[in-house]
């Protein structure tokens, strides 16, 4: 059955996710939706995604919103005036907080770094930049179009124009070291801001990467145990120098986590605008799946006649059950059984909750369960076991 009782999803706050979908090229281990093209209409483009978010907007009037994220793809594409439109359509219908949380994600190219300024002017105050690794080796392995020269510059001007700036890395790559990829993070954190996120490298269905390793040409990946290796230095490398671990791969300065994340993974709802978004939107007490049309020809079709999901689906209570927990046990923080007890009547069961606590997998405090460091490194299984009688 949907939902019909309270709508918890007021604790994990309201976001607005606006995906951009086009990019100068497409790196070998992304499976977003992301598309190389020629030319883009920017105003027609700006038209399209504004119209979409009155429409959302008029669906959930009067709401708080919390953050808006322009991801992508490469957002950075965008025209200034783009991001200005949008913004513009998402006051029409919402209250913006007084602390609200504006990200736009952004490669280190030069053509991008000189809209820096346009950005802020429209409106954002955080910037995310997709820099992967400090390693020239590596930034060609992994497709990306920016040497390590071109970052740094490009995460110093970024420093410059935004209070708040996140950069990623990858690790866990091709012939990687524990001691290489230890020298890499300490120089990462020596030039970060406020915010990293640190992802290990995972093959995904449908990339490049998939392809080679399918024909057996990916095979100096480090093993199981040197990736397990390479996460446990994570955290402690980056605590230490006090960018707490606070969800699996994200790792921030005190107050500096990304609010717009932590609506996803705190069970929020979010409205998804752009070709292949996602969004969780309560409607007259019921939360709703949403998609919208994955290719971009078709989205800004659809937007242009009315409406661009595909998907508009309400949600059953072990549904959204199920995802609190698989989003809010990679939290540091954990998840209330309280909430969870609001959600469901269905409760954890209480033998999986002991037997995890024992094995160093959980901990448990008061009304609060969470992963410890060993748990996030079989987070999957973890979860499994709880989710599972």
């Amino acid at each position: 059955m949907p939902e019909s009782g309270p709508e918890t999803w007021r604790e994990g706050g309201f976001g607005l996710y606006v995906h951009w979908p086009f990019c100068e090229a497409k790196c070998p281990y992304c499976d977003f939706n992301s598309h190389v093209v020629r030319s883009i209409d920017q105003t027609r483009w700006a038209d399209a995604l504004s119209s979409e978010v009155r429409r959302y907007g008029e669906m959930t009037s009067g709401r708080i919103l919390n953050s808006i994220y322009f991801g992508g793809g490469t957002p950075s594409l965008m025209e200034p005036a783009t991001v200005q439109a949008v913004l513009d359509a998402a006051k029409e219908h919402w209250t913006w907080a007084n602390d609200i949380e504006i990200t736009l994600e952004a490669n280190p190219r030069s053509v991008e770094v000189s809209k820096f300024e346009g950005f802020r002017d429209a409106g954002v105050n955080r910037v995310s930049m997709g820099i992967q690794s400090l390693r020239p080796d590596d930034l060609r392995r992994l497709g990306r179009l920016h040497d390590v020269g071109e970052a740094i510059v490009a995460l110093e001007t970024a420093k410059s124009v935004f209070e708040r700036v996140n950069f990623d890395l990858i690790y866990a790559r091709e012939n990687q070291t524990l001691q290489g990829w230890e020298a890499e993070l300490r120089e990462a954190l020596d030039l970060a801001a406020d915010h990293l996120s640190l992802y290990q490298l995972t093959i995904e269905e449908g990339t490049m990467f998939w392809e080679r390793a399918q024909r057996g040409q990916m095979k100096k990946l480090p093993d199981e145990d040197l990736a397990a290796d390479m996460f446990l230095a994570t955290q402690e490398i980056t605590a230490k120098a006090g960018y707490a671990p606070y969800e699996v791969s994200n790792h921030a300065q005190p107050g500096a986590q990304s609010r717009h994340n932590l609506v996803y993974w705190r069970g929020g709802d979010y409205v998804g605008v752009g070709p292949g978004a996602h969004g969780r939107v309560t409607v007259n007490g019921t939360r709703h799946a949403t998609e919208a049309w994955k290719m971009p020809g078709a989205w800004i079709e659809k937007a242009e006649t009315g409406r661009a999901d595909s998907v508009f689906d309400p949600l059953g209570t072990e549904d959204i059950m199920t995802e609190f927990v698989m989003m809010g046990l990679r939290l540091s923080e954990g998840i209330s059984l309280a909430r969870l007890a609001e959600i469901s009547p269905k409760p954890l069961p209480a033998h999986k909750l002991t037997e995890l606590q024992d094995l160093g997998l959980i901990w448990r405090e008061r009304d609060l369960i969470g992963a410890t460091t060993e748990g996030r490194l079989v987070l999957n299984g973890v979860i499994s076991e709880l989710l599972t009688n």
